[in-house]
């Protein structure tokens, strides 16, 4: 693989991509560089349990990371990569005020969740809930986590008033395989940054945390091990920035008349 990267000056903030392993990218960063993590990691713990069947998410699961697939290269959660990838996180992460955000589904959750404790000072564990049901054969899913933790500091989040709970619908008919909403990194952003801080995110899958960053004036830096996603990320944030419209996402995904503090 011939990494690419890609970077462009917003405003005062520099945004800039990679393609590129999640464990080498960040071995790459400078110690304390790095002020929040917000990430998707793509785990293939229930990918692996749901491939079969009905259960298969999209496309054709056995072709998964080839260029052109629907589907996209895992990150394999055993604990000895979980271990080097929260090492990482924990040396990049500023000490003072580092914020580390990490969505799980329940299989990863359960696995590898309890492993964060060893190296961040979990602070609780907030749902999105995608309104719409999505698939399931006990209990159709709805939902997943995000862990939220710190790296041995007491930094607030910015604002009391934020819910552990986010209603925020999903995204349906995306460019990329499990596309998150702009909204949902738009709140962790929020909660945990001041303009100029700079995001991190080592799985960066359809750019979405980018846009979130620049929409609340941060600093990004970002990789993907796929060239799908890295392509798909370059031309959205260039078209963003030129135009100020997502062209993966037209409008917002939250709903209606519920309040969401983000930017």
């Amino acid at each position: 693989m011939q990494d690419k990267q890609f970077t462009i000056e917003y405003g005062k903030n520099n945004i800039s991509i990679k393609q590129e392993d999640c464990i080498r990218f960040l071995k790459s960063l400078p110690n304390e560089s790095v002020d929040v993590i917000v990430t998707d990691p793509a785990y293939s713990g229930m990918n692996n349990k749901l491939k079969l069947g009905k259960g298969r998410i999209v496309g054709k699961y056995n072709n998964k990371g080839e260029e052109g697939s629907k589907w996209f290269s895992e990150f394999h959660d055993t604990e000895e990569n979980y271990e080097v990838f929260l090492s990482e996180c924990k040396r990049v992460l500023n000490k003072k005020r580092g914020h580390l955000y990490i969505m799980f589904d329940s299989f990863s959750l359960l696995s590898l969740g309890h492993i964060v404790r060893k190296y961040f000072d979990v602070k609780n564990i907030l749902v999105w809930d995608k309104v719409n049901l999505g698939m399931g054969h006990y209990f159709r899913r709805r939902h997943e986590f995000i862990l939220f933790a710190t790296n041995r500091n007491t930094s607030k989040i910015k604002n009391r008033s934020f819910p552990d709970v986010w209603r925020i619908k999903r995204i349906h008919q995306s460019k990329y395989p499990t596309q998150k909403p702009v909204e949902v990194f738009g709140i962790m952003i929020n909660a945990s940054t001041k303009p100029g801080y700079v995001v991190c995110d080592p799985f960066l899958g359809s750019g979405s945390s980018a846009i979130a960053s620049i929409k609340n004036g941060c600093n990004f830096i970002g990789c993907d091990i796929s060239g799908k996603s890295y392509n798909i990320s370059k031309s959205r944030i260039e078209n963003y920035i030129k135009t100020e419209k997502d062209e993966l996402q037209e409008k917002s995904a939250c709903v209606e008349g519920e309040i969401i503090f983000w930017k």
